[in-house]
């Protein structure tokens, strides 16, 4: 206390790697802003770790690596529209709808007794993603 310059400790995460670092500001310095564009793409097919989109508007196609999309890409389904964030033309993320209507393809019976308290059990939905309803 006392002693030296105010320091402002930021954890910065790389929008490319995802690797964190820990960086160290000085209170005169200034940091640029990342602009990042955010656009709807339509979802048109996967192949293999690979998913192909479609802007909405210029009908532009992007395919985007599974592992930037994590395991929301078990929900995926053609059609559904998504936002994709890009910089420099590059897509960084992508999130999909907060909420999606699957069919339930498979489910455990009803237990007589269970329905008098709020309780879930094990189901399938479309693309084999294992659920609780």
């Amino acid at each position: 206390p006392g002693k030296g310059a105010s320091v402002i400790q930021v954890e910065m995460r790389d929008l490319r790697s995802g690797n964190k670092d820990n960086v160290r500001f000085r209170t005169q310095e200034t940091v640029e802003r990342v602009r990042l564009e955010q656009d709807e793409y339509q979802y048109l097919y996967g192949d293999g770790d690979d998913y192909t989109f479609m802007h909405t508007e210029t009908y532009e196609q992007v395919t985007v690596p599974g592992e930037l999309i994590g395991e929301p890409k078990q929900f995926l389904k053609e059609g559904m529209v998504v936002t994709i964030e890009t910089f420099e033309g590059e897509p960084l993320r992508v999130e999909l709808p907060a909420q999606v209507t699957v069919e339930v393809t498979e489910a455990d019976p009803v237990v007589k007794g269970q329905t008098a308290s709020s309780s879930y059990k094990p189901a399938v939905v479309e693309g084999g993603v294992r659920v609780m309803v």
